[in-house]
């Protein structure tokens, strides 16, 4: 019982440690608060701001022996006191990571080539680390999670070769945990499994005219309703029934025990967020229309990569308070590196979906129909909207790395990280060969 008082008293007191800086860097970013501008010394987005924090409780308190041993002594507990809201803060040391062996570090940006070579190549962040090792270790892991939940279970080597597991290695270079690279692996391959029971795939039971219904059950498998007698009993029944629910259902719990209440809302309502784009596309698949491509990408920026991206700090073992997730800039950044990972999709996906009789939207295959070009010329200008949205991301991030926030400095890099591994797991998947 002490230990429960003390465990309310704490959280009565108000928060401490990781993500208490928050409210004095919203401020600064608040219009009329002399949000910080990006002088021309401003740190580089390959050093992201940091500063003497507490580890947080999901991590080791120690640093691995070969990695950082610490963060400058005598910088002050906030790097913006005593300062004018709009002075630049000096550069400081990269964010260790206590996970991490050497700690997570940003080696930049750059033209890199795909697929066969033939078209432009694609703008984005070099990727910080490949570990095959780990990455097979993880994905062993998923595999048999995936069994025991029911997902692919015809399908099951297929699953194993299509890699969610290093998907999750690559596209969180921040740490080495394999129980919190799980998660991100469970998480991906549970929305993946319903956009291929759900949306995409009929021999798995795909169906437009079904997809609302399934998906209006999604919410209640990862954020459970107050209990309504029989009712709820039947609820429990369908859940059980769908792999797909019980997949999203084993994942979110997952997150829970690695997340903060604010994180895990935010995953369930992102998701939500997520499906609404689905009901579009299968009302235009029921329909056979095919959306404008103004009115694909609107729906498409929100269902994309920032979905997965949400995953980050829970991964990360931190907290990036909501009001710095949810800030505009933040946001629109955010939202920004998701659009881009997500065209990064539709190029690898565009040749293989252009065979079917009934294709997926897709924004290669959409400008082709509207401009009446070729696919590779539509696979150019989409090239073309990809860079344009990596290069905003990156002009964010180093107008934002000013900002006092060793939480939001260590996002900014673990988005940058997720483009990097996400273009490097498509680039190897089988699900895209």
């Amino acid at each position: 019982m002490d230990d429960i008082a003390e465990r309310v008293t704490r959280l009565l007191s108000g928060p401490s440690g990781l993500g208490t800086s928050a409210a004095r860097i919203t401020d600064l970013l608040s219009p009329g608060k002399g949000t910080p501008s990006c002088p021309p010394a401003c740190p580089p987005a390959t050093e992201p701001a940091g500063g003497t924090t507490e580890a947080p409780p999901t991590e080791p308190p120690t640093e691995p022996a070969d990695g950082p041993t610490d963060l400058p002594t005598d910088a002050p507990e906030d790097p913006a006191a005593g300062l004018p809201a709009d002075a630049p803060l000096p550069p400081t040391r990269p964010l260790p990571s206590p996970t991490r062996k050497g700690g997570h570090f940003s080696p930049g940006y750059a033209e890199r080539e795909w697929g066969d070579g033939s078209l432009s190549p694609l703008y984005l962040p070099v990727t910080a680390r490949v570990d095959d090792d780990l990455a097979r270790v993880v994905n062993d892991r998923l595999v048999a999670w995936a069994e025991e939940v029911g997902i692919y279970a015809d399908q099951i080597d297929q699953f194993r070769e299509t890699g969610f597991g290093r998907l999750a290695v690559l596209a969180h270079p921040e740490t080495d945990d394999v129980d919190a690279l799980l998660l991100g692996a469970k998480m991906n391959a549970a929305w993946w499994a319903s956009d291929d029971y759900y949306a995409d795939e009929t021999d798995l039971g795909a169906s437009p005219t079904k997809l609302p219904p399934r998906l209006a059950l999604v919410t209640s498998a990862m954020d459970p309703p107050p209990p309504a007698g029989r009712y709820t009993a039947q609820l429990e029944e369908a859940i059980r029934a769908d792999p797909v629910l019980m997949a999203l259902r084993s994942a979110t719990d997952h997150a829970r025990r690695l997340g903060t209440p604010s994180q895990i809302m935010r995953l369930c309502n992102i998701t939500s967020q997520m499906y609404v784009s689905w009901t579009a596309y299968a009302a235009w698949r029921h329909l056979g229309e095919l959306p404008q491509v103004w009115r694909y990408l609107a729906a498409r920026q929100h269902d994309s990569f920032y979905t997965s991206m949400t995953l980050i700090d829970i991964v990360g073992g931190y907290y990036l308070d909501a009001n710095l997730f949810f800030e505009p800039r933040v946001h629109r950044a955010v939202m920004q590196a998701g659009t881009a990972a997500v065209i990064v999709n539709d190029l690898h996906s565009a040749e293989k979906e252009a065979a079917d009789d009934l294709p997926d939207c897709n924004v290669v295959l959409l400008i082709a129909e509207e401009e009446g070009c070729p696919l590779r010329e539509a696979a150019e200008v989409a090239i073309a909207l990809h860079n344009d949205f990596v290069r905003g991301f990156e002009a964010a991030q180093k107008e934002l790395a000013v900002l006092p926030s060793p939480e939001l400095q260590r996002f900014l890099l673990g988005v940058q990280g997720w483009m990097a591994g996400g273009f490097e797991w498509h680039q190897g998947s089988r699900r895209y060969q």
